[in-house]
């Protein structure tokens, strides 16, 4: 029997645990000691498989680096995972017959495992010297492996995908990576932003239109399904598409074929169809917003972005591409000290990687080869209150007040003299305080803009049916 996952450790408690472990994942496993390994490796040679090896304690003083190249030289290529530390580990990532994935932490996850197995099955990971696919998503987090995961499952297949998740996680991203990686590589990835396009010109783009066909059609034009003809049509933001496109869409993803505005002739194409939205499209469909049967016909195979401050773990590795990315484009470079980093990684990113990209190159623009620490981070982005239990609001107003409030309790000997020791201090409601900011914030936005909530709320920096939640919350009444 071939086992593409090999656990060689001298802790048998943990040896049998992760042999428990994966009895029921259906994965080909067998768990050995050093001693016993050495034994029985001859079993192995001229087996084809994906190797992956998870290295424990050794009780021997065995070289992981000569270990790893005996094993190479049996088995060819390799990937390894440790699960304790080796001294000359560094010597064995050297190594071009070793793909080092990681040492895993323990006790860990069984999703941890189960996608090292999945990187190491992954012929195109697994060959020394050959590109990985997928190159654009960074990071290394469990909901990243996922993604890649699922990607590398149905790249290859000819059917619908649907791409969920919230603005700025980079839908497209994936879109045109699963392009990238199908048979389809060699013809077009056309884009259509559906929100981007107004509904009585939707057809039209999509579709093409004849001569004629209304004001301004002064010749024949092909629609983006015929540009993407033999390749693959992304449809972005498809949960702000009218009703009567989508019944039009249902046809031509059943049929594969329409006519265009104002035309008779059938046209046959060969497209797959790649869709993305950050609504929720169920409670759509239940709100009679969205056809429940164009739903199932997109939704062939799921894949969910998470959002960047679900990966808040991801952010270094995100910081470093995107720097990278700039000074390879000539617009400069910049280096963040390790608070300012730590700093960001509090941060809730509501706008996600879109808004990383943004702050990277508005850091650039304003600090050109510098490096940043706490001080040049704009000022939604310095509160040193968890902001997993802030709101936006409070998030992006609070450190100027608090700024301003230390500033007014240090001004002068006097009122030095007079402040009470934090013994005497009497206790504070830090959640009715913050309450009590956010009300009087609020409260000025709305005076300040003579009750328009929407010019409070973009004053604010919030949504508008944000805004009008908390008015509803803190009793505020429009005047």
């Amino acid at each position: 029997m071939d086992y593409s996952l090999i656990v060689i450790d001298d802790d048998a408690s943990r040896r049998h645990q992760i042999e428990a472990c994966l009895a029921f994942t259906g994965f080909q496993c067998k768990c050995f000691s050093f001693v016993d390994w050495f034994q029985h490796r001859c079993q192995f040679e001229g087996k084809t498989a994906s190797w992956l090896f998870l290295l424990g304690r050794c009780v021997m003083p065995v070289s992981l680096n000569k270990l790893v190249e005996q094993i190479a030289d049996e088995l060819g290529t390799m990937s390894v995972a440790l699960l304790d530390s080796w001294d000359d580990i560094d010597q064995a990532r050297a190594n071009p017959a070793l793909r080092l994935l990681e040492q895993l932490p323990w006790p860990t996850e069984l999703d941890c495992i189960t996608d090292l197995v999945y990187r190491a099955q992954l012929p195109a990971l697994a060959a020394p010297g050959v590109e990985q696919p997928f190159t654009d998503l960074i990071g290394r987090s469990t909901r990243m492996a996922v993604v890649r995961r699922m990607m590398a499952q149905v790249a290859a297949r000819d059917v619908n995908v649907l791409i969920t998740g919230e603005s700025g996680t980079g839908k497209e991203v994936v879109a045109r990576n699963l392009h990238q990686a199908s048979e389809r590589a060699e013809g077009p990835f056309v884009p259509v932003n559906c929100g981007a396009i107004p509904a009585d010109l939707l057809e039209s783009e999509l579709f093409g239109h004849e001569k004629g066909a209304f004001t301004g059609a002064v010749s024949a034009r092909s629609g983006r399904f015929e540009l993407a003809s033999g390749g693959t049509l992304f449809l972005d933001e498809i949960g702000d598409m009218p009703l009567a496109m989508q019944v039009k869409l249902l046809r031509v993803l059943q049929e594969r074929c329409f006519e265009r505005v104002g035309g008779t002739k059938t046209i046959h194409v060969d497209v797959r169809v790649i869709a993305a939205t950050h609504k929720d499209l169920e409670k759509m469909i239940r709100e009679e917003q969205f056809r429940e049967d164009l739903y199932y016909r997109l939704n062939v195979f799921p894949i969910e972005m998470p959002a960047l401050r679900e990966r808040i773990e991801d952010l270094p590795a995100l910081l470093d591409t995107l720097i990278t990315r700039q000074q390879a484009q000539g617009l400069g470079s910049i280096q963040l000290h390790p608070l300012a980093v730590q700093q960001l990684q509090r941060y809730r990113w509501p706008g996600n990687v879109r808004e990383l990209v943004n702050l990277i190159e508005r850091l650039i623009i304003l600090y050109p080869e510098q490096i940043i620490g706490l001080d040049e981070l704009p000022s939604k982005f310095r509160s040193d209150l968890p902001l997993s239990d802030i709101d936006p609001v409070q998030a992006a107003e609070l450190p100027q007040r608090l700024l301003a409030a230390i500033e007014q309790a240090d001004a002068g000997d006097a009122a030095a003299s007079v402040r009470p020791e934090p013994a005497q201090m009497e206790p504070v409601d830090l959640k009715q305080h913050l309450e009590s900011i956010e009300r009087e914030l609020i409260e000025q936005a709305l005076r300040a803009h003579q009750g328009v909530v929407a010019r409070a709320a973009e004053h604010l920096q919030v949504r508008r049916t944000t805004l009008v939640e908390k008015m509803r919350k803190y009793g505020i009444q429009r005047r």
